[in-house]
């Protein structure tokens, strides 16, 4: 399978740089994975395909402050910091640029010394293993000195931190936001509830490796990156229950479905289960427990792009981002939804 087969011509006008003053005003284009169909729709109309006994599995991850701006110790050169994972008990493996400036052994310090850091090593990939110490709590450190690690798209600058937040955020530790989240509003969800679907909650922490272009032409040949993921019983319960009674599951972005396909069993039952997942979802990928996704739309020849062409055909699927194309839908981040029925 070719990775260009999954291209499409893009005008940068359509990439949003900016999210919408209200959330769910985000228009939602309904593709049904079967017939192709298409219908133009508002994210506020979500409720009109839903159903009791839907049950909805959101990504309750957090975005941290995660770009740190400082300086080198004996230079003052300038560094860049992007934390990506926690190793350990403040060691993180860290993009850093430029990179010449980060070998092992190099200190920096943030925020005039409120902050600190080493370079213990330098991985294969390019990446930092960085140590930090500090006085005090070093989230609330993080909150005063980082910035919000916007995707490489995104040029202007986000006034308001919590709008790359979903409302139901709560599990620190992402690098990017699960975006199809993000237009959901609380009034939105207490409607569903009434309704009765049901919400199950999963935790995925996003990396950046899922903007990582494809870099191979075969698809089959890609190196798909990790990433943390944790489901406890509870909710590992209210997915298994609308399992066995032929209820459906509907996936809120790429990261949930992820992360209930690693953790499925054949008949599409989960447990409770935490560690990291290389899944790489691709067509001809059978699906054990995902039925519905709720999505943005994502960039050409991406790992996502595939993963939705996985559940609702390529077919289906490319002629629906052309479709949005057409329609001038945002794209992106803070762009428009999509909504994979059956």
């Amino acid at each position: 399978m070719r990775v260009e087969d999954f291209n499409f011509d893009l005008p940068e006008e359509l990439i949003a740089q900016h999210p919408l003053e209200k959330r769910d005003s985000s228009r939602l284009l309904v593709l049904d994975k079967k017939t192709g169909e298409i219908n133009h729709k508002h994210f506020g109309d979500l409720p009109d395909f839903l159903k009791k006994g839907d049950v909805l599995v959101l990504n309750d991850t957090r975005v941290i402050p995660a770009r740190l701006l400082g300086v080198k110790e004996d230079t003052e050169g300038k560094i860049e910091f992007l934390l990506l994972n926690r190793k350990k008990l403040d060691t993180y493996e860290c993009l850093a640029k430029p990179g010449k400036r980060a070998r092992k052994g190099a200190k920096f310090t943030f925020g005039e010394g409120l902050l600190k850091a080493e370079v213990l090593d330098v991985l294969e990939n390019g990446n930092r293993i960085v140590k930090f110490s500090y006085e005090g709590v070093f989230e609330e450190i993080l909150d005063r000195l980082g910035e919000m690690p916007l995707p490489p798209y995104i040029k202007e600058k986000l006034e308001d931190r919590e709008r790359y937040q979903t409302v139901y955020s709560r599990e620190e530790g992402s690098a990017a936001a699960p975006t199809a989240g993000l237009h959901f509003t609380k009034e939105l969800l207490d409607k569903l509830q009434s309704m009765g679907v049901e919400t199950a909650f999963l935790t995925l922490h996003v990396g950046l490796g899922t903007f990582r272009p494809v870099k191979v032409e075969s698809v089959e040949n890609h190196d798909m990156h990790e990433e943390f993921y944790s489901l406890d019983a509870k909710n590992a319960e209210i997915i298994n229950t609308a399992k066995n009674e032929g209820r459906r599951i509907i996936s809120v972005g790429t990261t949930s479905t992820r992360t209930l396909e690693t953790i499925a069993d054949e008949k599409g039952f989960v447990r409770e289960a935490s560690g990291y997942t290389k899944i790489f979802i691709y067509p001809g990928y059978q699906f054990k427990c995902v039925d519905c996704l709720i999505t943005n739309f994502h960039l050409p020849e991406s790992t996502l792009i595939m993963l939705v062409s996985a559940l609702a055909g390529q077919e289906n699927v490319m002629n629906a981002y052309r479709t949005a194309v057409k329609e001038k839908y945002r794209f992106f981040s803070f762009g428009d939804s999509m909504l994979i029925k059956e």
